[in-house]
């Protein structure tokens, strides 16, 4: 497949996608931003040096820049200078105006807080002062990066995607690359980072049909932490939405990750520090969960222990950009592997902030993760999104008799080696028997009766294998009597975790528990300040019922409270049952001792009595 066909391919299914009103950074030429930037690099223990000012900066230059320059250190690209005072003023000014326009029809989400716990809120609270202190983007790194962008669109550049066709185990993967001048999630829509440049993607799966002719049939979106079976959805699945062949994108705003609905999500990010405390927990909760015989929710389906909150809007209310929608595209920008700034820079695309949590640092080029390592989006785009595993359709019907050959085979296999063992284990059972009254044989007879118990064990698993094997070929056969019949495998068996908008009409977006869940950290923090302060030898009595008087507050505005007062009961009644175990163990025992005395006998003169009668 030449370029050409390549680029009318990648025009032929082009997504659309549909952004947040609000939002103020579009995809665009990832080359006219190289040209637009100073190459540094930040060498341990030194000071960022410049490599390269602007002016001197081009797509065919940057990857020699990098060749040149051998020394350890981290590479990255600078697009925004610190604003003079009448440059801040001038922003601020516009930025108001927009403001005004864009507060009518936008508002921030209600009950962020009040949809996790306590420990969570802590843990918000304190990422919240991180930012104070930690390595981030500067404060006017936002406006500088609007007035850039805005220079640019100025000399007419387009929105634009970057497009590259892979060809990997049967399938036809077209990858629409969007570079985004900026991500403005935090600063401007309340999110977890802000950082200069920002790479998404989408990919779309095609392959022959029974014509020979491509046809798609998976879609992935790249979405923050997810990852395999969790980012694709099948071509014909409801949740795609189309229009005509183009898939429709709803873009998280200031973030720009994608969804295939629109609405508003709930992303919880987990810190990896606190990831054993995490599945502590949970483990405790299904001991406690075993124990009281509640159902067992599936792993996928539990929240993280301490889990951050964010809400990516994805409304889907502003521009639309790609066929049909309010711009179009400009023609695709073809890359791959022969494009020397997508093969030759493995540096950052933007500010590097040395922030401990890579939060805030710029991401790398389409190709690299940040430590400079091939993407497997990029080198493995079918296992990226876990249709490694998949066949493409056409190929489903074929695989499917391979599959029931393969079977047949091995059932053929399994019957002969039981005919086998059978015979042997009668001989064995023909020398037991006849060696049996003879005295001085009875080790010899022990020994072909243990011989007899393992064979006859070795043929129950191999009769047991075989009846797995036939109902593993009966539901074959129902597999290939549905595709011979037009039918589709499930859509959706694969998700594990699917991300769906939250729902706002729940008990969290009442102002009492949006209030409550404000305030509760701080009161919780004082509260122990004080008593710590004033009474500190009777700090955990007091802790304890302060704890448990929070929870129960909490339960009452997240309208939980008569489960919590359940489980509240009969783990107090638990407690008391061991404090009584505790102090009276000895006559515990002896008393089930006698308990089980007299049932012994009650149950032995009952089997007697029926024998009389008999």
């Amino acid at each position: 497949m030449d370029e050409q066909q390549q680029r009318d391919l990648l025009q032929r299914y082009e997504p659309i996608i549909r952004f947040t009103h609000g939002e103020e950074f579009y995809p665009m030429n990832a080359e006219a931003y190289i040209r637009a930037c100073s190459l540094w690099i930040k060498r341990p223990g030194e000071p960022p040096q410049e490599l390269a000012p602007a002016s001197q900066v081009t797509p065919e230059t940057l990857a020699t820049f990098t060749e040149d320059n051998k020394n350890s250190g981290v590479y990255y690209l600078k697009f925004t200078e610190p604003l003079s005072a009448a440059e801040m003023a001038v922003q601020a000014l516009r930025q108001r105006r927009e403001g005004e326009h864009i507060a009518a029809d936008f508002q921030i989400v209600k009950g962020r807080l009040v949809r996790v716990g306590y420990l969570s809120r802590v843990v918000d609270g304190l990422f919240r002062v991180a930012l104070l202190v930690r390595g981030r983007v500067p404060g006017d790194a936002a406006a500088a990066a609007s007035l850039g962008y805005h220079t640019l669109l100025a000399q007419g550049h387009q929105h634009v995607y970057h497009g590259r066709v892979v060809e990997e185990s049967g399938w036809t993967v077209l990858q629409y690359w969007f570079f985004y001048l900026y991500n403005n999630w935090r600063s401007r829509f309340s999110g977890a980072n802000d950082h200069e440049a920002d790479w998404e993607m989408i990919s779309i799966y095609l392959a022959p049909d029974s014509a020979g002719e491509l046809r798609p049939e998976w879609v992935a979106y790249a979405s923050h932490d997810y990852a395999g079976d969790d980012l694709r959805r099948h071509w014909r699945d409801p949740e795609v939405e189309k229009v005509d062949d183009h898939p429709v994108i709803y873009a998280g705003a200031g973030s720009h990750a994608a969804y295939f609905r629109a609405g508003e999500y709930l992303t919880k990010i987990e810190l990896n520090a606190l990831a054993p405390i995490t599945r502590t927990t949970r483990q405790v909760q299904r001991v406690w969960k075993r124990l009281m015989r509640e159902p067992d929710a599936p792993t996928e389906d539990a929240e993280p222990v301490l889990a951050i909150p964010f809400v990516d809007y994805a409304r889907g209310d502003g521009l639309a950009i790609g066929p049909g929608g309010d711009e179009p595209w400009a023609p695709p920008m073809h890359i791959d592997e022969t494009v020397g700034w997508v093969r030759g820079y493995r540096g950052l695309w933007g500010l590097y902030t040395q922030d401990p949590f890579a939060g805030e640092d710029a991401p790398a080029g389409p190709m690299f993760n940040r430590d400079g390592t091939v993407r497997r989006a990029w080198y493995d785009p079918v296992g990226w999104a876990g249709l490694d595993k998949v066949s493409p359709a056409a190929a489903t019907l074929e695989l499917v008799r391979r599959q029931r050959q393969q079977l047949v085979d091995h059932r053929t296999l399994l019957r002969a080696q039981v005919a086998e063992k059978t015979a042997g284990l009668r001989g064995l059972d023909v020398q037991a028997t006849a060696i049996r009254p003879q005295a001085h044989l009875r080790a010899l007879y022990t020994q072909i009766r243990s011989e007899i118990m393992q064979q006859s064990a070795a043929i129950s698993d191999l009769q047991a294998e075989i009846t797995a094997t036939d109902a593993l070929l009966e539901s074959l056969d129902r597999h290939e009597a549905h595709l011979l019949a037009g039918g589709s495998p499930p859509l959706r068996v694969h998700i594990q975790r699917a991300h769906t908008p939250a729902a706002l009409d729940r008990v969290g977006s009442r102002q009492v528990a949006e209030l409550w869940a404000a305030i509760s950290v701080t009161v919780l923090l004082v509260a122990f300040v004080l008593l710590f302060a004033f009474n500190p030898r009777f700090l955990p009595v007091w802790l304890v019922a302060i704890l448990a008087l929070f929870i129960f507050i909490e339960a009452s505005v997240r309208g939980t409270f008569t489960r919590v007062v359940g489980s509240f009961a009969t783990a107090l009644a638990i407690a008391a049952a061991l404090v009584l175990l505790y102090e009276f163990f000895w006559w515990v025992v002896g008393g089930a001792i006698l308990a089980l005395a007299f049932y012994i006998l009650w149950d032995n003169l009952r089997e007697l009595t029926r024998s009389w009668r008999a």
